[in-house]
């Protein structure tokens, strides 16, 4: 079963607190803590586990595309803005809180190691504060496919909707997005299946 997310529970929360404020005037919220996700420490386990670095897009975004935002590469390289990547991709919501993000690992690591030349994933490590953890486990799942960070949520905002956890998306050649998954995915074969039946690749 998905874990479900909570980011309309916590605007509601946010909008009650604010609501409480007395005086009339807007009060001054700092910005949250950042998230350090290139640490020496992270980039050397990367580097021991041979997860590969990020690779940005080049092209231009396009309508029905993924949403113009840039990540920072999970354990150091190159930033990511999603809108500039084209297809077929397999983009992969996932975080350390998550039981079912961790279960599916070993599918798309292994679907990676199979088609990752024809059909890559790329992991995006969502609303997920402890990095030491979301990197053991990466190391612990055999995963090699690049993860970008997605700390503070900004993709659940946007017009992929993100509900549940995990989740995959599925890109088209063109950068369109042919799909969204909010489901774990159990074997290669079902992911195989899903390729094949919104962007047209057999494998």
């Amino acid at each position: 079963m998905s874990a479900r997310l909570r980011p309309a529970l916590a605007a509601l929360a946010a909008a009650a607190l604010l609501a409480g404020c007395s005086g009339g005037e807007s009060p001054i919220v700092p910005d949250p803590p950042r998230i350090d996700v290139d640490t020496q420490e992270l980039r050397e386990a990367k580097e021991e586990a041979g997860i590969e670095d990020c690779v940005p897009g080049e092209a231009e975004p396009v309508e029905g595309g993924l949403p113009q935002i840039v990540l920072p590469c999970f354990g150091g390289g190159p930033d990511v803005d999603l809108s500039t990547l084209r297809g077929p991709l397999v983009v992969n919501l996932w975080a350390s809180w998550c039981g079912p993000c961790r279960r599916e690992m070993p599918v798309l690591a292994e679907f990676h190691r199979e088609h990752g030349d024809r059909v890559p994933v790329l992991g995006v490590d969502f609303q997920d504060p402890a990095t030491g953890v979301a990197m053991e486990q990466l190391v612990q799942r055999g995963v090699t496919y690049p993860s970008v960070a997605d700390t503070g949520g900004d993709l659940a905002a946007t017009a992929l909707r993100i509900t549940a956890m995990p989740t995959t998306v599925l890109v088209a050649e063109d950068g369109t997005v042919a799909q969204v998954l909010p489901l774990e995915l159990e074997t290669v074969e079902e992911l195989e299946d899903l390729v094949a039946e919104h962007l047209g690749i057999e494998l």
